[in-house]
């Protein structure tokens, strides 16, 4: 855009500031539509003509589509750009979200060829002038970057022409982050501000709308269906149109689709003119069912016109040829081309979704069917070097998983071969949407061709690790033949050695192989001949390789780095802890105790260590199974490890503040570890402490998270003060001996749970004892402690107004000591997760003032009384994600305001005179420095305000 100006940007109060062509060079990452855009220019009608034919056709909008709607031009344009049911909802949301936070989000869910984009963009368009609006170019992992150029957007001018960003994404995967490196740039960069600084829209392709993405205040949706109104509004637009293009109208596909209410019928007679042959067919032809499958099958999509030219071969239009349109015809009129953001080779792209769709189908009714249209896609399309936007085409074309209506189900045995994750995720689709239509519809030879084409795909890019994992997952699920499996498992794997989502797939190969032999063991049907009856040692040779697969996942897992774990654009490595080498690890123990048991039940006592391996392997004559002694007695000690890791990360975390972990997750930890670990105590141990530790690991109380989690089980006071003599006597027993500090961490713990449901029970130890308890550690170091032992003194040493303690403790060094403590403990494998309140501060005095998470979660459930048991949880998370939890009258009855005060984006709590350093709940809500009131609570990383509130402050009104 030329301006003779300059461009300018608006301001809160509404008024215009003009930036010169250093603060434009420096959003680079940005498609900033400016205040004052087009507004110095001559508008050539020709182009802006143009322009509005290519939109009405089909291609996705410009801004110079909204500038030149606006324009009155003629006495031909009557009616204004169409606006659906959403633009009016998206609007009101962001004026809400000017009221909210300094980062927000909202989802705009739309299906494709719905109008979401335009939508989005009309309303970038029509705020212009009250925000600052943008939108994400290009794929780029670099947040950082992206988040100083959002505030740089944000600060440009001076401190009093600042203005909130409106920032267009399509992209969902990268909002969490970004939005988190948005919110860092603003505290490092100490920005104080009465006003948002972005609220980030979401535009996301969604074929299959949810209720509860209906019931989500910041999710609006846009389907492919017109209500009244709208339909009323397309019928004038095309008078209009139709008085403005007599000639060319009929051929608006993208318009009038919508127009006909997304009509099939409109589509097929579009699309009835092609005649379609199976051989011979001219490169056009080809070109054409390529770009039908294409954005068909990755909406949103487009073939740069370059690649398209040089698939058709010569002449070339810039030596004198046709042009691209011409030697498409007749097709011409159902293809869009329109010019890249960033103003380089033109994208090409069918008219519309639906469009594509009826191609396809109509090719594969001619005998061209989806996975001929692949294979030669790949193998003529797809010549030696490969675009990196055309990667990410294909690889979401045959390995992208769906949510999917309808869910074919399968026979009785296979389903329940299923892992729980995957009945859970029932309406997620095994495979890409290409992958099972063609499984679905090219009949004898569907899955031999579903083969085919990932076979292909993974020959083909050699480096890429994930069509040979996707084919790895169809021969296992699909095809049951485990030797395959097994090698593309393997081949994916050495691709890409260090992903461990990638070497996943080969433990999973291996378990599900375990479990299919299993249950053609226990059922009669029938299957193939490979799969006759199963031993021990076939049992423990499977579950070998499993174990050592998945132990190889969860070495790759660690070695993870989550802060550097970036994506280019094609390898997608997610940032958070991957846990399923754990996971898997545990399900095949449960899959290798109950198959042995089954087979003798004395198996029970082996793999829980009471009695030896040698001798029982003796008594059954089976001494073949002696090379598998060292993985039997290490299966105890490893699912001990294991579940201990998920004691604490199930304890102290969950996946996000809305979403909870999976029911069956923790069902199959607890069982595994009761099978192994929680029943006998096994024949090596020697200690006298052993017997009441075994006790312990039988109630699930043998660690700190164990006993955290206490209320949430349900234990009752007798249940509570067994535990809690058990660590009474082993706390003795090791202080006389090295001092223990975790057994006098447990055994303090225990008291404070114990008070939660009996606070005058007679072995309860007093306050002060516990306390002198911890103060003799910290007399001898107060560095190198665990998370937990800074949470205990955190809890126990709290100041209390008007109340002194014999001991002083700095407790802003314990914080930064407990802060630091974690980071080394449990931020790699609690990265990206929600780190759960566990004990808040209440009304009360010493122990009772302490609050349990439990206690506020069964306050919730009484106020909802009529939720039925299994939508608990939900109701519960929702009450927490949402803030309505601190509206409740029983629990803002429970417990005790926070008076603080904010200090460069740092919040500190005043107690008695002192000022400690806690975090903030959501750092979104920390807006300028000031007096604030909260509520506290500890996490395991510390201490933590929530619903933080800036009593006497209210923000300026908008102009």
């Amino acid at each position: 855009m030329a301006h003779n100006k300059g461009s300018s940007l608006s301001n809160a109060r509404g008024r215009e500031i003009y930036v010169g062509s250093e603060i434009r060079d420096s959003i680079s990452l940005l498609d900033v539509l400016y205040s004052n855009a087009f507004e110095e220019e001559d508008i050539d009608s020709a182009v802006a003509k143009k322009a509005e034919a290519d939109f009405y056709r089909g291609a996705p909008p410009q801004w110079l589509n909204f500038c030149w709607a606006e324009k009155a031009t003629s006495a031909n344009k009557t009616t204004p750009f169409i606006k659906r049911d959403g633009y009016t909802e998206l609007i009101q949301n962001i004026k809400k979200q000017l009221k909210g936070d300094l980062t927000s989000t909202m989802n705009l869910l739309h299906q494709p060829g719905s109008g979401g984009t335009t939508l989005a963009k009309q309303v970038l368009w029509d705020m212009r002038k009250k925000l600052r609006c943008a939108v994400l170019t290009g794929a780029t992992s670099d947040f950082t970057a992206i988040a100083k150029q959002v505030i740089h957007l944000f600060t440009a001018g001076s401190q009093g022409h600042q203005n909130t960003v409106l920032l267009l994404l399509n992209d969902v995967c990268i909002q969490k982050n970004l939005q988190d490196a948005i919110m860092k740039e603003i505290t490092d960069r100490n920005i104080t501000t009465h006003m948002p600084v972005v609220i980030i829209l979401n535009c996301v392709h969604k074929a299959v709308i949810k209720q509860e993405d209906h019931n989500n205040s910041r999710h609006v949706i846009l389907r492919a269906e017109l209500s009244e109104a709208e339909k009323q509004q397309f019928e004038e637009k095309q008078i209009e149109i139709s008085r403005s293009y007599s000639n060319e109208h009929k051929q608006f596909h993208g318009f009038n689709i919508m127009r006909e209410n997304f009509s099939e019928d409109y589509v097929k007679e579009t699309c009835a003119f092609l005649d379609v042959r199976k051989k011979r067919r001219p490169k056009k032809s080809q070109l054409l069912a390529f770009l039908s499958l294409v954005n068909a099958y990755v909406p949103g999509s487009h073939l740069l016109q370059s690649q398209c030219q040089a698939f058709l071969g010569p002449p070339d239009p810039i030596y004198g040829g046709p042009s691209f349109e011409q030697r498409m015809e007749p097709f011409s009129h159902l293809i869009v081309t329109f010019p890249s953001q960033q103003g380089q080779d033109k994208h090409v792209r069918l008219a519309h979704p639906l469009i594509a769709q009826q191609c396809v189908e109509l090719l594969a009714t001619a005998g061209v069917t989806r996975s001929d249209t692949a294979r030669n896609f790949l193998t003529d399309f797809c010549r030696e070097e490969v675009q990196q936007h055309l990667m990410s085409v294909i690889k979401d074309m045959l390995t992208k998983r769906e949510i999917t209506v309808d869910v074919k189900q399968n026979a009785e045995w296979k389903r329940d071969m299923l892992t729980k994750r995957e009945m859970r995720e029932e309406r997620k689709s095994k495979f890409s949407r290409l992958i099972q239509d063609i499984e679905d519809t090219e009949g004898q030879e569907s899955k031999s061709n579903c083969v085919s084409v990932l076979q292909l795909a993974s020959k083909k890019f050699k480096q890429n690790p994930f069509f040979p994992q996707a084919l790895a997952r169809f021969f296992y699920i699909v095809k049951r033949d485990y030797s395959k499996a097994e090698k593309w498992a393997k081949i994916a794997k050495d691709r890409d050695p260090n992903n461990s989502f990638v070497a996943d797939t080969l433990g999973q190969v291996y378990k599900n192989h375990l479990m299919s032999r299993m249950k053609v063991e226990q059922s009669s049907f029938r299957v193939p001949k490979q799969l006759g009856s199963i031993s021990a040692q076939e049992i423990l040779q499977l579950s070998t390789m499993a174990f050592e697969a998945f132990k190889d996942e969860e070495w790759a897992a660690e070695n993870e780095q989550g802060a550097d774990m970036q994506y280019d654009g094609i390898n997608k490595v997610s940032h958070i802890y991957n846990n399923r080498g754990l996971f898997g690890y545990l399900q095949v123990a449960n899959i290798v105790f109950d198959s042995l048991v089954s087979l003798d039940k004395n198996w029970q006592k082996v793999l829980t260590m009471e009695i030896s391996a040698d001798s029982f392997f003796i008594s059954i004559g089976q001494k073949k199974l002696f090379k598998y002694k060292p993985l039997i007695i290490s299966l105890r000690d490893e699912v001990e490890r294991k579940c201990e890791f998920f004691d604490g990360y199930l304890t102290y975390s969950k996946p996000s503040m809305k979403e909870n972990e999976p029911h069956y997750f923790q069902t199959d930890v607890k069982n595994c570890y009761c099978k192994y670990v929680g029943t006998c105590t096994p024949i090596h141990s020697e200690s006298a402490i052993d017997v009441p530790l075994q006790k312990l690991k039988e109630e699930m109380a043998i660690a700190f998270p164990g006993l955290l989690c206490c209320l949430d089980k349900g234990y009752d006071a007798s249940n509570l003060r067994r535990i809690t003599t058990l660590w009474g006597e082993i706390n003795k027993k090791i202080n006389k001996k090295d001092g223990d500090n975790k057994a006098s961490q447990n055994f303090i713990l225990a008291n404070i749970i114990l008070s939660k449901v009996e606070a005058a029970s007679p072995i309860l130890t007093p306050l002060p004892i516990l306390r002198s308890s911890l103060e003799r550690h910290l007399v001898a170091n107060l560095s190198n402690q665990t998370p937990e032992f800074y949470f205990l003194v955190l809890l126990l040493f709290w100041p209390e107004e008007h109340k002194k303690m014999d001991f002083n403790i700095d407790l802003n060094k314990c914080v930064l000591e407990m802060q630091e403590s974690y980071k080394n403990t449990y931020k790699k494998h609690l990265r990206s997760r929600y780190l759960l309140p566990l004990i808040f501060l209440g009304k009360g005095e010493g122990l009772s003032r302490l609050v349990h998470r439990a206690k506020i979660d069964n306050l919730l459930i009484e106020e909802n009384p009529m939720a039925r048991p299994e939508a608990r949880p939900d109701l519960i998370s929702q009450k927490w994600s949402s803030g309505e939890v601190w509206r409740e009258p029983s629990v803002q009855d429970l417990l005790l305001p926070v008076n603080g005060v904010v200090r460069q984006h740092k919040v500190f709590a005043h107690v008695d005179g002192k000022k400690i350093n806690v975090c903030a709940g959501q750092q979104s809500k920390v807006w300028k420095s000031g007096d604030v009131c909260f509520y506290l609570g500890f996490t395991i990383r510390g201490p933590v305000a929530y619903d933080i509130n800036y009593p006497s402050y209210s923000r300026p009104v908008r102009s």
